[in-house]
């Protein structure tokens, strides 16, 4: 991939990149030093979080480098309608505080594969589950992740995209696999304050620039790239759509056409109703808490 001109970091920003690296490692490290010796403690920091560090962290595995890279591209072709997969979020996450939460807490599993076993019986639907797993997350959320994350790191630094994702991985691998589970959610909850301010200075200074929705509204429809990659032939490929500014498209001539929302609703269910962060809250007050808390943090 060619680097665009004038994106390399100074040695200023490359020390704070730095800094911060080894901040999240010694943090997720340092917070798992007591839960380290039993099941409970690893896979769900022995259920003793408060809910607010573990909110973060399900904000975070959520909001990364996909997000700001892959979604606010999305966002900047083809306009406001993607905000519909965190929209349906919100409610999503109701579903998981009220209904398969206090299910969960009550079976005393802590792994999905081993909640299933439990309830179906035998062995080959945990291993069936944990592969499945295993190989959607990897080929679906931690591919795009790491390739948007590597693609910030090749062009910021001008490593090789290889270099780069072996760098996220092993930087990931360290605080997981040593730490468990109390180690990613403490070190989520740095990188969700990190982010949150971030996107909240980058979005006023955005808005700023571009004068206000006014502005969005007025220059929006002429962005269009000045270059053509291959062939000036499809003068209309990257053109703003006409309903870039509706949330709820038609049904047939839309890119993210509104009845996708119930196609939508099942795949969250999954992403969101299968993660274990939820499982390692004190109480389940708690975890209404943080459902609530999350879902209009999402939105």
């Amino acid at each position: 991939m060619a680097t665009v001109a004038g994106t390399y970091l100074h040695v200023s920003d490359i020390v704070v990149i730095i800094v911060y690296f080894l901040l999240v490692l010694f943090v997720g490290l340092w917070s798992s030093r007591k839960n380290r010796g039993s099941a409970g403690g690893y896979f769900l920091a022995g259920r003793n979080m408060n809910w607010i560090p573990v909110g973060a962290s399900l904000f975070a595995s959520n909001i990364g480098s996909l997000h700001f890279v892959g979604m606010v591209g999305s966002g900047a072709a083809a306009g406001i309608a993607i905000y519909l997969y965190e929209l349906n979020a919100m409610y999503v996450l109701m579903i998981l505080a009220y209904i398969f939460l206090p299910v969960y807490i009550a079976s005393g599993v802590f792994t999905m594969p081993e909640y299933l076993k439990l309830r179906f019986g035998g062995n080959r639907i945990q291993i069936y589950l944990a592969v499945l797993a295993l190989l959607v997350y990897i080929f679906t959320k931690i591919s795009a992740d790491l390739y948007a994350g590597a693609i910030f790191i090749e062009q910021s630094l001008n490593w090789n995209i290889y270099l780069s994702i072996l760098v996220l991985l092993a930087v990931a691998a360290v605080f997981t696999i040593a730490g468990g589970l109390t180690a990613v959610i403490w070190t989520d909850f740095i990188q969700t304050i990190i982010m949150l301010i971030g996107a909240l200075v980058l979005a006023v200074m955005a808005f700023i620039e571009v004068g206000g929705i006014a502005g969005i509204k007025a220059k929006y429809p002429d962005a269009v790239s000045n270059h053509t990659r291959h062939s000036e032939a499809n003068s209309t490929c990257g053109r703003p759509r006409g309903d870039y500014m509706h949330l709820f498209r038609d049904p047939v001539t839309g890119d993210i056409p509104w009845p996708g929302l119930i196609g939508i609703t099942i795949n969250s269910i999954w992403y969101w109703c299968s993660d274990q962060r939820l499982w390692g809250v004190q109480t389940r007050k708690y975890v209404k808490k943080c459902a609530a808390v999350l879902g209009a943090v999402q939105t």
